[in-house]
């Protein structure tokens, strides 16, 4: 390296901010931010939404249960609710309903045989696991991003600091004015991926238990059906 680019490097202006640092960062700084600006974009687009349709489903449970609790047997109950709209309850309980209605007892003293009964309840747990994956849609995606985040600002950090080293070594100086804006400038990506990675995160870990919630009241609810069922002598 010659003397006069030592020199201009030396007189250089020094970053002032963070944004200024992003202004002249590397190419390979640059790339890694922007991946990562598409993946904060990505994860509040997937909180947001998770949040709409959990809400949408509390809604819909709590008036699809209170017209259920006004009934006082299944069929005046499924004549309530077969109006409401669409919701994962009434898909579960108009499922059973029909399948039950297409079976046929022995007898009407004696109900569905122990193997109608077993076969109904499969045939609800299978409707109950299906509306549990529907509600799981984009929260592996949010798992994705809370886990390559950090690991993508890190690598754009460990790069930034070779370069760093390197243009050291280029100029001959390790003075705390030529390491510090490269250094700086390594740990941006770090502090990035962690703020994209935390808010992901948190969605996930919340979202993850409201499915784990809404998965247990839709499986009571199943088990209460085939209850009502036997309470009134059906099965």
């Amino acid at each position: 390296m010659s003397v006069f680019t030592t020199v201009f490097a030396a007189q250089a202006p020094l970053p002032a901010n963070a944004w200024d640092m992003v202004a002249t960062a590397t190419i390979t700084t640059r790339v890694i931010l922007v991946v990562l600006l598409g993946f904060s974009l990505a994860s509040w687009i997937l909180i947001i939404w998770k949040w709409i349709q959990f809400r949408r489903i509390r809604l819909l449970e709590e008036e699809f249960l209170s017209q259920v609790a006004k009934a006082q047997h299944l069929d005046e109950a499924y004549k309530a609710v077969i109006t409401l709209p669409d919701s994962p309850y009434l898909r579960v309980f108009r499922h059973g309903m029909n399948f039950f209605t297409g079976l046929h007892p022995r007898s009407e003293s004696s109900g569905l045989s122990a193997a109608q009964v077993e076969t109904l309840r499969l045939v609800m747990e299978k409707e109950q696991v299906g509306e549990r994956d529907a509600m799981a849609h984009g929260l592996p995606w949010l798992a994705i991003i809370a886990t390559v985040s950090p690991l993508l600002g890190l690598m754009g950090t460990v790069v930034g600091v070779m370069d760093a080293f390197v243009g050291i070594s280029a100029m001959g100086t390790a003075n705390i004015t030529a390491v510090a804006p490269g250094i700086a400038e390594a740990l941006i990506t770090t502090v990035t991926g962690l703020g994209v990675a935390i808010p992901a995160v948190i969605g996930y870990n919340h979202f993850a238990s409201r499915l784990g919630l809404f998965a247990g009241e839709l499986q009571g609810f199943a088990h209460e059906f085939i209850g009502a069922l036997a309470r009134e002598g059906k099965i």
